[in-house]
């Protein structure tokens, strides 16, 4: 029976054509020749893997004039160590973090890998690589960085094929001697010395776990880099790793965080470091660590390493000069809001100091203070829900929040205001009104707006009351940054500009910046009717010129700060903004022109609170901003913000801000002034102050519904109503213990 099959199939066989045979043969061969001359024609052998090759070059970081600021990769630091002079618990840690089950697959880990990866990130929110420790080898060692498929297969296969020829154990080594740990640091050895100034065999279990967790992204998890609180976060999930392995106890993890890192201190020669390490940042993001540390690229930023180095000179001048007031730390950020160009980034003080000098607190969470009061005064002008001559009760009061504590707020100087129109209430930077403005507009207007305008910090609104608008939720200064810059540039959102062009070894461009306003030097800058910005519109023309003419408005800011503070520029119109934080941590000031923006900062890296003096909004950080101000307007031209069409002018009565009685005569009924208004919402009310109102005889006050009944009498008194429709009277004897309850 079986041999009848066989002749039948043979049969079927020869029936079958030639042709057919080509038909499937044909594909095949192609298959092949495509899988040759894709994958395996220039695929480098992994016995190359024992005797590295390659030619590296330095990546040259210029300021916008060509001036050096960093050499990245000057030359490759390897010193081999033996794998037994590698402690136990190092190796244990590398493979924790990186390859779980290193000794147990063949090289490639389609399954534990990718799945243990795709887990972290769905269930844990933590970003997980999918690759084995073996295909990181031959990935860093045999193979560009380029992120194809191409690449991946290539990967793969040396991967099988490595762990072929070597074992565990000599893959592991040389991992250990081959990969990057961040700047000149190659291996495990070089970077022991690097960090900690030890021999490898000499490394603690704090210390080996630091290191374990900075292959995977060098320049991010680098205790010197942009974020160095990433390192240690990284270096707390590697002894988690550890401890969920099996490897150490939790004790000992418990013992190696408590453990003090010291930190070897950098003696690189770099102009501009915190700036220096904000640009490595991005090109590692777009063109990987392998090309950035050896591929010899040219890039020329848009610092100006004038303005960086005089700004440097003068945090750590003024910062000296509050040290007495319990001040440690200072920064300064200059940007072009019409490009969005960083001409400076000061992070700290002092870079090189121990043992926090290379935060970056440009890049850090703070709190504003005050300095976020524009943008939610901003949402209220885009609404049309007020104007700057909207009328705000500066009186005690307390706001109601179901579930919460009476919330009263106070102003910096403990006092009340009466009365006062909305253009002085931002001016002053008085507490009470910005946080009824914000009772008006709410929290999921504000949160939009700000978001709108570049604040990335701001998300969930249930997490935040009406304190957001003194500062009650973190920002960082870059953001600050892009927000002020929004009100520069007539409501257009420019993001900040750090890179203006990047060429390879051979000259080739990779990218560059090209804006209208773009200019390389200082001299002969456009003036606001002529900047062509392009970009999102994220505030009306309208609601941006009211809010910068406001800020550079001195007379609506003396009664506060005097009419010659430090914020006043001589013969210059410059939008300013000062803010403290109620627990005196954090101290700002920003302010913009038409071209340039300068926000400053000072505090304590620690959160420690400053001496309760630098409250007045005046020192601190004011100082310094108006140095660094002045110095690069020195030779500009004076340049006002660009009054829209739809803005007009309007005479309203100095007290209400109602319409004059009597606006076409001399004499106009009440004592007047100037102000701008959107199109549409000049008052049409006239200012009518007196009126027959209840009042509670035995104090004087307004009657009430508390009030009792043979307590009221009808006078006559000045009322004037508010944003909120809350009457007020002017010559009542008010009760300043007595606060007005508001139920937002």
């Amino acid at each position: 029976m079986k041999k009848k099959t066989r002749r039948v199939a043979k049969k079927q066989l020869k029936k079958i054509p030639k042709k057919a045979y080509l038909f499937w043969l044909a594909p095949a061969f192609l298959i092949f020749l495509f899988f040759y001359f894709y994958i395996l024609r220039d695929l480098p052998s992994p016995q190359k893997l024992a005797r590295y090759e390659g030619i590296p070059q330095s990546t040259q970081i210029l300021d916008r004039h060509g001036k050096l600021l960093f050499n990245i990769f000057t030359e490759e630091d390897r010193t081999l160590v033996k794998f037994e002079e590698v402690p136990l618990y190092l190796r244990q840690a590398t493979v924790a973090i990186e390859d779980k089950d290193f000794y147990k697959h063949g090289g490639i880990n389609p399954f534990g890998g990718i799945i243990r990866a795709l887990k972290e990130i769905v269930l844990h929110h933590r970003l997980q690589g999918g690759s084995t420790i073996t295909q990181q080898l031959v990935k860093s060692a045999l193979l560009t960085p380029e992120r194809t498929l191409r690449r991946k297969f290539k990967e793969m296969l040396l991967a099988f094929w490595a762990e072929m020829i070597y074992s565990k154990d000599e893959i592991l080594a040389m991992y250990l001697n081959q990969v990057p740990y961040g700047g000149t640091a190659w291996g495990i050895s070089s970077a022991a010395k690097k960090y900690f100034g030890k021999e490898v065999k000499n490394l603690n279990l704090a210390e080996a776990a630091l290191l374990a967790g900075l292959p995977a992204a060098p320049t991010r998890y680098s205790p010197f880099g942009a974020h160095p609180e990433l390192a240690i976060d990284r270096q707390h999930e590697v002894l988690r790793r550890m401890v969920e392995d099996g490897y150490i106890s939790e004790s000992d993890k418990r013992q190696a965080t408590s453990d003090k890192l010291e930190f070897t201190p950098q003696k690189e020669d770099i102009r501009a470091p915190h700036f220096v390490m904000y640009v490595k940042d991005q090109l590692v993001e777009k063109y990987g660590e392998e090309k950035v540390e050896k591929g010899g690229l040219k890039v020329t930023t848009s610092l100006d390493l004038t303005i960086q180095e005089f700004s440097q000179e003068i945090v750590a001048s003024e910062v000296a000069a509050l040290k007495n007031y319990q001040v440690s730390n200072g920064a300064v950020l200059v940007t072009r809001p019409p490009t969005g160009e960083i001409l400076a980034m000061v992070g700290s003080a002092d870079y090189f100091a121990s043992p926090s000098g290379n935060v970056n607190v440009t890049l850090a969470r703070r709190q504003p203070g005050s300095a976020i009061k524009p943008i939610n005064y901003a949402a209220g002008l885009e609404r049309k829900i007020i104007t700057p001559a909207s009328l705000f009760l500066d009186i005690p009061t307390c706001f109601s929040v179901p579930g919460q504590p009476l919330y009263c707020p106070r102003n910096y100087d403990n006092q009340f205001h009466g009365a006062v129109q909305m253009r002085f209430a931002l001016g002053n930077s008085y507490n009470i009104p910005a946080v009824k403005m914000l009772s008006l507009n709410g929290l999921t207007t504000m949160i939009a707006t700000a978001s709108a305008m570049g604040i990335t910090t701001f998300q969930d609104p249930s997490r935040y009351g009406l304190s957001l608008t003194l500062g009650g939720g973190e920002v960082k200064m870059t953001d600050l940054a892009v927000a002020f810059g929004v009100f520069a540039n007539t409501g257009i959102k420019k993001e900040l500009v750090s890179i203006l062009k990047v060429e390879d070894r051979d000259g080739k461009v990779l990218e560059q910046f090209k804006d209208a306003n773009f200019q390389k030097d200082w001299e002969n800058l456009p003036a606001p009717s002529s900047l062509l910005i392009d970009g999102p519109r994220v505030l009306s023309q309208e609601a941006a010129f009211l809010i910068s003419h406001i800020l550079l408005d001195n007379n609506a800011r003396t009664a506060a700060f005097g009419s010659s503070s430090s914020l006043v520029i001589p013969n210059k119109a410059v939008s300013v903004k000062t803010g403290t934080t109620d627990d005196k941590r954090d101290n700002w000031t920003i302010g913009f022109t038409p071209n340039f923006l300068v926000a400053t900062w000072v505090g304590n890296n620690d959160n420690s609170p400053m001496n309760p003096y630098l409250t007045s909004g005046i020192t601190g950080a004011a100082p310094i901003w108006h140095k660094v101000m002045a110095k690069i307007l020195a030779d500009q031209e004076d340049l006002w913000p660009k009054q829209p069409q739809a803005i007009i002018g309007a005479e309203v009565c100095s007290l209400s801000g109602l319409r004059p009685p009597f606006p076409e005569a001399e004499d106009k009924g009440c004592p007047t002034r100037f102000e701008y208004f959107i199109q549409g919402t000049v008052p049409q009310e006239s200012e009518h102050l007196t009126a027959s109102i209840p009042t509670d005889k035995t104090t004087g006050d307004l009657a009430d519904d508390q009030t009792p009944a043979e307590n009221i009498e009808v006078k006559e008194h000045q009322i004037v109503t508010d944003v909120l429709g809350t009457k007020y009277c002017l010559d009542c004897p008010h009760d300043q213990q007595k606060p007005l309850i508001i139920r937002p």
